[in-house]
């Protein structure tokens, strides 16, 4: 273990793999509330035309996969918006000319070829260099300043578009807002979890906290703290194990979820008995206690 931390190339990959876990369910919460679960996946299609750019123009590809992914995201938002009846077709027609897009470009390139967009698409934690961490850093920032500081208009967005725009909130605005921070949590992930594979830690660590939670805040927290722990697990079992980063990432999120779900069960069935227990006691399951607090003050997810 201290040689793994006192690696360089493990250290870059541990906090990339630390920004990631916090990034991506802050982000999926909003995107299981809108049931866009596979935005994610679309976003890294194209986010592939962005990574075959920057070894095109020799640039960073993180860089250059953000600003693809973010135009990707945002058109994607205006086909929901507007492309009621070809918006499949377009949305279709998005997601693999990124992805062939992504391969003519870096084939054309003098510095990339098809196995370093491997690393893209999967996860590499050995090719995870400083100005990868940089530019994670930075735009990590930026994820969890938008998913926290905005978390109230966020999710009233997601839960209700017609209740959002009657109170007045800027729904389309909001909107494009939510695309854009989820375009660029998958420019995050993409060198620890990989283009593929990002959608399932943005997804899976939300359902799985969702099992136990029952309010906004709590599921926000619980998947946060989900994604933060299989990321740096998955990271450090790949070093010694030598298995690929983001599947085995991706597993333990999903192993997370299958236990959770065999938890929630009898929970479940406990708080039932429960209520049925009060109801027939004649007690007032509605009305709260003087100087209490009714459990569902808290938004519900």
């Amino acid at each position: 273990m201290i040689e793994m931390l006192q690696s360089p190339f493990m250290q870059r990959a541990l906090i990339a793999a630390l920004l990631v876990g916090i990034t991506a369910p802050a982000v999926g919460i909003y995107l299981v509330q809108r049931r866009q679960a596979l935005m994610g996946d679309g976003i890294g299609h194209v986010a592939m035309t962005g990574v075959g750019l920057g070894f095109l123009m020799s640039a960073n590809p993180i860089w250059m996969a953000t600003l693809v992914s973010v135009l990707g995201a945002v058109l994607m938002e205006l086909i929901r918006t507007y492309g009621r009846t070809r918006g499949d077709i377009a949305l279709a027609m998005l997601f693999y000319g990124g992805m062939a897009g992504g391969v003519l470009l870096i084939e054309l390139s003098d510095s990339g070829s098809t196995a370093n967009l491997t690393s893209y698409l999967f996860g590499s934690l050995s090719t995870v260099s400083d100005g990868d961490v940089t530019a994670i850093v930075l735009l990590a920032a930026f994820v969890v300043a938008v998913s926290l500081g905005l978390r109230r208009q966020l999710f009233a967005v997601s839960q209700d578009e017609e209740f959002a725009r009657v109170t007045g909130l800027p729904v389309r605005a909001l909107n494009l807002l939510i695309a854009v921070t989820a375009a660029v949590t998958v420019s995050v992930a993409m060198r620890v979890v990989g283009l593929l594979l990002v959608s399932a830690l943005m997804v899976v660590p939300v359902a799985a906290a969702q099992q136990l939670a029952r309010s906004f805040k709590a599921t926000y927290a619980l998947a946060v703290g989900i994604g933060v722990v299989v990321a740096l697990t998955g990271t450090t079992t790949s070093y010694f194990q030598d298995v690929p980063p983001g599947a085995t990432i991706v597993m333990l999120a999903i192993g997370v979820f299958v236990l959770l779900t065999a938890l929630a069960a009898p929970l479940a069935r406990r708080r039932a008995r429960a209520l049925e227990a009060d109801a027939g006691g004649g007690a007032d399951c509605t009305a709260p206690m003087p100087g209490s607090r009714r459990p569902n003050d808290d938004v519900k997810v």
